[in-house]
């Protein structure tokens, strides 16, 4: 990541986003409602949770007889562990799941039953990649040595097939959290002092990050290999399809709302300037998809509505299709971009497309320095 501060201009239609805070605001006082969560969220948490700590149970009771049962809750364990990261721990790690802050802690240190590190996730996602979406060296979300998420990015020889690698690397992203990413972010994040900013130094963050790494591993692979009677490279196995699913979800789910077709790539100029405001860049990288599909929704937390959680992450995922009309609306209004696929099958296809493009080099005549194209 760059040191070099990031500017964004303060010009360009500056009135749009006062405006549309000012009509959402409106929204939710004629209505009288609450911005945090509600008795859905609550339930559907409920829910997130049992999908996955009732098969783990399960797993871990030694009850589990044979290896197709087996690998079942291992599957329903996967989508539990998916359920909690797209429908709690992201609303609360941004403070929209609750106006109380201690509720909002304690359903974001969920994370770290699913084997990651909630500090890291909150650095990384809030600080970076909200901050700086899609800004080349500096959203961490494009920054991946096996893949070409920006036309910025330099282009290899490897990336050349990422469309058909894709899926594999996806898979093993929460591996990688698991046994490698968060150790490197902790130390990388202490030297940006970034570590400092969520009140940690290195050796408390490091002290924090082995014991819940080894508690989870513990509880989720230790436990069913002692427990199963079956061979314990079957349950290995197991494991690794849990992780599997789960990291493949979570990166199509993001991938498909900013790495696609129709939005835009940045880099700063040596004054580390963009040239747009903070709203606008948002509705420039961002993309909505699916919005008439109402379980998709609710299983992913909302997050088709990626526009409107970008706008505004302060504001539970409940409300997203609600204040959708007034963010359109509002957009078309000022003339600016707002981007959406009807369905994900879509967002999916401009997503490998784009892929596709930046690894053979076809997007590269698009390439979108300081002052775009």
């Amino acid at each position: 990541m760059s040191s070099k501060k990031v500017v964004f201009s303060n010009k360009q239609q500056a009135e749009f986003i006062k405006e549309l805070r000012q009509r959402v605001n409106q929204y939710f006082q004629d209505n009288n409602i609450s911005r945090y969560g509600n008795w859905n969220m609550y339930i559907k948490s409920a829910f997130m949770i049992c999908l996955y700590f009732i098969p783990l149970a399960i797993l871990v009771s030694g009850s589990v007889q044979s290896t197709g049962w087996m690998f079942f809750w291992w599957m329903l364990t996967g989508f539990g562990m998916s359920g909690i990261g797209l429908s709690i721990m992201h609303d609360a790690n941004h403070g929209s799941y609750s106006k109380h802050k201690w509720v909002n802690q304690t359903m974001g240190w969920l994370v770290n039953f699913l084997g990651a590190y909630h500090v890291n996730w909150k650095i990384q996602h809030n600080v970076l990649h909200h901050s700086f979406t899609n800004v080349h060296e500096h959203d961490h979300d494009l920054e991946t040595a096996a893949m070409r998420f920006s036309p910025n990015q330099e282009r290899k020889k490897l990336y050349k097939y990422q469309a058909f690698y894709a899926p594999f690397i996806y898979g093993l992203m929460t591996i990688y959290w698991l046994v490698s990413k968060d150790f490197i972010q902790v130390f990388q994040y202490n030297k940006e002092n970034l570590l400092a900013s969520q009140n940690l130094n290195l050796r408390k963050a490091m002290t924090h990050l082995v014991i819940s790494k080894l508690a989870y591993v513990g509880l989720v692979l230790v436990l069913p290999i002692i427990m199963i009677d079956l061979p314990w490279y079957q349950i290995l196995l197991g494991f690794f399809v849990m992780q599997f699913s789960c990291g493949l979800m979570l990166a199509l789910i993001f991938q498909t709302a900013h790495v696609i077709e129709e939005t835009d790539f940045f880099k700063t100029n040596e004054n580390g300037e963009l040239e747009n405001n903070w709203a606008i860049h948002q509705l420039k990288t961002t993309a909505n998809f699916a919005d008439k599909s109402k379980f998709f929704s609710w299983f992913i937390g909302g997050l088709n509505y990626q526009v409107e959680h970008h706008l505004f992450p302060n504001i539970c995922h409940v409300h997203y299709k609600k204040i959708s009309k007034i963010v359109k609306a509002t957009a078309n209004e000022f003339q600016l971009p707002y981007y959406q696929h009807r369905t994900f099958l879509g967002a999916l296809k401009s997503h490998f497309s784009l892929l596709h493009k930046l690894g053979t080099g076809k997007y590269d005549q698009q390439m979108i320095p300081v002052d775009k194209k």
